[in-house]
């Protein structure tokens, strides 16, 4: 008898894991929402997994309200829809973005012929070139770290300082850029149009094979909108698949949305607020110096910024930072933990009016190493 009660125990207990549930998970059901909620506060630096199943199963309009600052304009988090935004005047049809695709692995766009936009850009590397900062024309290194275009789609304005306003405008400054292809946009046009190796393709597209400067950035930004990260275990989550995050996912999902105060710039369905903050990492007055959205705009309360990029995909394109400065995502936690670097003006820059101040939304966070952990696997689900 005993034998058999083990034996229907353990089919139990595997039934369970085979549905990503712990034992204690399928128990949940039993206790109320309003004390689930009291002992996953109770329970910190540790999860109480039993009880988060129990309230993330529940619809995300009833999930624990996301810890927001005053004054931020916030979004619920959402699945990724399965086609980005476009514009009326350049639709993404197949022929258009093939022909995108194309132009993206032409090193002809180049002044020497060598580099092309997926040089920075790898489909390997999350649509990012896996460096700090990129080489470019004659070896030269960039400033910034080549953010990855898998979102661009959902990113307005562009680049890190914002300086180009639609994808359609960003998919020409790498060209135009002496430390990237070095070259020009009708440069570039020219020497395609001569080489006839694109006559059909633009006419399908275009309806004859003229090839100018505006129609290589159409294509261009109708492929990088194609680029949407594969539908991953968050948006299964999210659309009802509860056994896509594991208890430690969850767990950090929870303190995404809570303790760690990241959907304060980090929301919606491309987890981005599309706006500049300053980190901290602008090393003013040093030989690293880089002041961001200020050199765009010329506001002296821009400087230092830079724009949140979107966290999906985020696991697969690092390093992280528009310096590229860190290389292991726990190490960005960590310092997001630590409220993130403060520099103070020395005697020189106290009257500067370009040095940045701190972010108002950046407070160090006292998280356990656990939480920690848990976070950074929560983000590499996204």
């Amino acid at each position: 008898m005993k034998l058999k009660l083990a034996n229907a125990a353990w089919l139990g207990f595997a039934l369970l894991g085979l549905l990503g549930l712990s034992p204690t998970a399928a128990q949940a059901p039993e206790t109320s929402l309003e004390t689930c909620l009291e002992r996953i506060k109770a329970s910190a630096p540790r999860g109480d997994f039993a009880c988060l199943r129990r309230v993330y199963q529940q619809p995300i309009t009833q999930w624990p309200a996301p810890h927001i600052d005053p004054g931020v304009s916030w979004e619920e988090m959402a699945a990724l829809p399965r086609k980005a935004p476009e514009p009326a005047n350049n639709p993404g049809t197949p022929e258009k973005i093939a022909l995108g695709a194309r132009l993206f692995d032409d090193p002809r766009l180049s002044v020497s012929g060598q580099i092309a936009c997926a040089n920075c850009h790898d489909r390997q590397l999350g649509w990012s070139d896996g460096r700090s900062v990129s080489f470019g024309h004659d070896r030269q290194t960039g400033r910034r770290n080549a953010i990855s275009v898998a979102m661009s789609g959902f990113a307005e304005p562009l680049f890190w300082d914002g300086r180009a306003a639609t994808l359609e405008a960003q998919a020409l400054h790498p060209i135009l850029d002496a430390r990237e292809m070095a070259f020009t946009p009708e440069g570039a046009a020219q020497r395609l149009q001569q080489s006839g190796d694109y006559a059909a393709s633009f006419t399908q597209v275009f309806g004859d094979d003229e090839i100018t400067p505006e129609r290589l950035a159409m294509a261009l930004a109708a492929f990088q909108r194609s680029l949407l990260p594969r539908f991953n275990r968050f948006d299964r989550f999210l659309e009802g698949r509860h056994s896509a995050l594991n208890d430690q996912q969850l767990w950090g999902l929870h303190l995404f949305r809570t303790r760690a105060r990241c959907m304060n710039c980090h929301f919606g369905a491309a987890l981005t607020d599309n706006q500049f903050h300053n980190l901290g990492l602008h090393f003013h007055g040093r030989a690293r110096q880089d002041l961001g959205r200020y050199e765009v705009t010329g506001n002296p309360d821009d400087s230092g910024k830079f724009r949140t990029p979107s966290l999906r995909g985020v696991g697969k394109s690092g390093p992280w930072m528009h310096n590229g400065l860190f290389h292991d995502l726990r190490g960005v936690m960590n310092m997001y933990n630590a409220g993130m670097p403060r520099p103070r003006p020395n005697a020189r820059q106290q009257n500067d009016p370009t040095f940045p101040k701190p972010d108002p939304l950046l407070q160090p966070l006292d998280l356990h190493r656990s939480e920690i952990e848990a976070i950074t696997e929560f983000l590499r689900t996204l």
